[in-house]
């Protein structure tokens, strides 16, 4: 398995306040992607957004495969990733970029 953070490729960034997509491949070749985001930057977003007056001034932020962290760094994102595995939840978690599941072999 080998785990790609956007963040990673990045000048700088800010781990307690920011969001990154993340892509997952696992053994089989199949490639999975969600958005982590910690909490900090919900507010910054929602904050942002009053202002500008996307997603009805705030009322809503709207992030498919979104997952919620503490902390934006490679520790945090392997042991969520490792935790979401032993838990059976990735295809709930990630999206699959391929369009093939590979582990049920159906077409998504």
């Amino acid at each position: 398995m080998t785990i790609w953070c956007e963040f990673e490729q990045w000048p700088s960034y800010d781990p307690l306040d920011d969001n990154s997509d993340i892509i997952v491949t696992l053994e089989d070749g199949s490639r999975w992607a969600a958005t982590f985001m910690t909490y900090q930057n919900v507010k910054t977003l929602a904050k942002k957004n009053r202002q500008t007056g996307e997603c009805l001034s705030g009322q809503y932020l709207d992030i498919p495969h979104l997952i919620l962290v503490e902390e934006l760094s490679r520790t945090t994102v392997e042991a969520i990733v490792e935790d979401i595995l032993q838990n059976g939840t990735l295809a709930v978690c990630f999206e699959l970029l391929d369009g093939i599941d590979k582990v049920e072999n159906t077409i998504l």
